[in-house]
């Protein structure tokens, strides 16, 4: 099993620079590599080396809008390992529509959405075809596939050099693989409210931008420190209506039976997972609903509660502390409506189920 997220890259990558025109030059790269079996063989500081210089990038400037001011996005997707030996991605389009509304609203270039999907596609593939890839477990079925692999894939943008504050007008993209596991650690799935605020309206907080994770990662830490999993953003102006997690979208599933997430407005992530359990939950009669949710509501009406995003997948909370009171969902276990809309997501997601919604895309 891979580990959470490990900064091992995959050996193929992708990169294109804005050019004057319009138009994007792009490039596959190959890094520096073994075999796949060679590499696992290695010393483990001989494989940290390996991956150091797969990451590195020598004519890429130092000093730029990215490095100094945060002043860049990125997008998170995975590829998944398919019964029939093959990678497909999970709505990829969605990815790159946000990714290219993203760079529009730091007013740096569009990366278009159709290059986006070509390059994930084209990463993916040429580093499956030299076995970086995990494969298909049929034991995975058992936990619902809460413990498989997968492929992270992971697109950023990277400015040009500059030192004053300033907008970037000649960005490069730059995709890039790794093998990913469970994010979240198995055995505590308590979660806290934090103080710090995530975004403001007005800012960036739609935007899936560098800068917005500074206080999210600030947040996990400190929830972390206390004995907690995850940490919970409360709205800016009243800190009173969830808004999201540390990196991840959350969902209460109310004793009526209503589904309910935090409404986007401009501070809120449009999370691709959110979307796709917004139309599962639907189907399956829950009636969703995106609207506020209060710290007072959710505590007094919610039976269940999870989280959800790329990276966390769905993953259920058992309890919520604010100020001191803990709120207890469905009794500290998975509750009914999560683990059914969790098998269903990760059984169309890794071919256990048929698609018929039309999300899963093949690689390369």
């Amino acid at each position: 099993m891979a580990k959470g997220f490990a900064l091992e890259i995959d050996p193929w990558v992708y990169r294109a620079k804005f050019q004057e025109g319009g138009l994007w030059a792009e490039e596959y790269i190959e890094k520096p590599h073994l075999s796949p079996g060679e590499e696992r063989a290695l010393p483990a500081a001989e494989r940290d080396a390996l991956f150091l210089k797969r990451n590195n990038f020598a004519d890429l400037p130092l000093v730029n809008y990215t490095t100094q001011y945060g002043f860049g996005c990125f997008e998170g997707l995975k590829a998944f390992p398919q019964p029939d030996g093959s990678l497909r991605l999970f709505r990829p389009d969605q990815n790159g529509l946000r990714m290219e509304a993203s760079m529009k609203g730091l007013a740096m270039p569009p990366y278009p959405s159709g290059l986006f999907v070509g390059a994930v596609r084209g990463v993916v593939a040429k580093n499956k075809a030299m076995g970086f890839a995990p494969c298909y477990d049929a034991a995975w079925v058992k936990d619902d596939f809460t413990t498989a692999d997968a492929v992270y894939v992971r697109p950023f943008s990277y400015a040009e050099p500059g030192i004053g504050v300033g907008i970037s007008k000649n960005p490069w993209v730059i995709v890039v693989t790794t093998p990913v596991g469970s994010y979240f650690k198995a055995g505590n799935s308590r979660a806290t409210t934090t103080k710090r605020v995530r975004a403001n309206p007005g800012g960036t907080g739609w935007i899936k931008s560098d800068s917005n994770y500074v206080n999210s990662a600030l947040a996990k830490r400190e929830a972390e420190q206390g004995g907690f999993m995850e940490a919970i953003f409360l709205d800016a102006k009243t800190q009173s209506y969830f808004e999201e997690g540390s990196s991840c979208n959350i969902f209460f599933v109310m004793k009526n039976g209503t589904l309910v997430t935090p409404s986007l407005e401009d501070t809120i992530l449009p999370g691709i997972t959110r979307r796709s359990l917004l139309e599962l939950g639907k189907e399956k009669g829950l009636k969703p609903e995106e609207r506020r949710v209060s710290v007072q509501e959710a505590f007094s009406d919610a039976r269940e509660c999870f989280v959800s995003g790329t990276a966390a997948g769905i993953t259920f909370i058992e309890s919520i502390t604010h100020d001191g009171r803990e709120a207890v969902f469905a009794n500290r276990v998975m509750g009914e409506v999560t683990r059914d809309l969790l098998k269903t997501l990760k059984g169309i997601q890794y071919g256990a189920l048929r698609d018929t919604h039309g999300w899963m895309v093949a690689a390369g």
